[in-house]
């Protein structure tokens, strides 16, 4: 059961406060799979919404297939996260009542199966930003005091 990592979003840990997280599938078209094969794909400012019933991930941007013929889908298409109805509802309801955004934090393989890692997120304010680096740096700082004794 190896995971193989195809992207990360690392602005989503440092934007977001990540509350909850859930595996979802994602339905592709294609030429896709073969692209994220080859690890052409990219979260940043990518996020997921419900509508209908379904969630949908939105600016995931999965580079066309070099070759892949000229039917190649768009890059930044809108594409369906695959959940059962109940993880859709519940996610539904915590994001409108609490005022949560719904996030991807990675795309991975598992089992030949595409995975997208998807959180709900409570979005931090710029003065949370800067204690998340202040501690940053404080957790290196002391790394470096560590090593420097040993």
């Amino acid at each position: 059961m190896a995971e193989k990592i195809v992207a990360t979003n690392r602005r989503a840990r440092f934007d977001y406060t990540i509350l909850d997280g859930l595996e979802a599938g994602i339905e592709l078209k294609g030429t896709e799979v073969k692209s994220l094969r080859t690890a052409k794909a990219s979260l940043s400012d990518s996020f997921a919404r419900v509508e209908n019933g379904e969630v949908f991930l939105y600016n995931m941007h999965i580079s066309p297939y070099a070759f892949g013929n000229m039917s190649n889908p768009d890059p930044i298409r809108p594409r369906k996260l695959l959940l059962h109805k109940r993880q859709i509802k519940w996610l539904g309801q915590e994001a409108s009542t609490k005022k949560l955004a719904i996030i991807p934090l990675k795309v991975y393989f598992k089992d030949e199966r595409i995975k997208v890692e998807i959180a709900l997120a409570k979005g931090k304010k710029s003065y949370d930003k800067r204690e998340s680096i202040k501690k940053r740096e404080v957790d290196r700082e002391i790394k470096k005091i560590s090593r420097s004794k040993n």
